[in-house]
């Protein structure tokens, strides 16, 4: 009962890498078939740009670097407050040679959101303006997609970033 691992299947929620140069893309989606060790994935690959950006302008320290280079379900949330580019997933991962870790179902809606409802964008647009009018305007913004955002997981999550990006004024 206790410290057994939950047995794969279809409709559980996975987390995967790949190789994009230096760093890791990041995959998260639903699995939709299994053959022996091979698993049918359709989710999104989510390509954190913005940080790598960062990290080649070197202003991000290391923590960003291990992010990018060792992405977890815990951490990638941090690569997603800059700009990304996600595409649709739809492929087989195989687990003799990918990184497959399961998440929970309220964490991928979560990241999933996150993507889905363009929130880097947003975050990424605040953080890259001057002070001023243009600022404000975009702080606007994002408070009015927070405050209409239902998934009250992502909706906590959003708020404890900005909070802690000291956005929110």
């Amino acid at each position: 009962m206790f410290g057994r691992k939950p047995k794969l299947k279809e409709g559980m929620h996975v987390f995967s890498t790949k190789k994009n140069g230096e760093y890791q893309d990041f995959i998260f989606g639903v699995v939709t078939g299994i053959e022996g060790r091979k698993l049918g994935v359709n989710g999104v690959i989510v390509n954190p740009v913005g940080l790598k950006n960062k990290i080649s302008q070197g202003k991000a320290g290391e923590r960003s670097k291990e992010i990018l280079q060792r992405p977890t379900p815990d951490n990638v949330v941090l690569a997603l407050v800059y700009r990304v580019e996600h595409e649709n997933y739809a492929e087989i991962l195989d687990l003799d040679q990918d990184r497959c870790d399961l998440i929970p179902p309220k964490v991928y809606s979560m990241l999933d959101g996150w993507i889905r409802e363009s929130i880097p964008e947003l975050v990424n647009n605040v953080l890259s303006l001057p002070d001023g009018a243009e600022r404000d305007q975009a702080k606007r913004v994002l408070r009015q997609k927070m405050d209409s955002l239902v998934d009250k997981k992502l909706k906590r999550t959003l708020y404890s970033i900005c909070r802690s990006l000291k956005i929110l004024n």
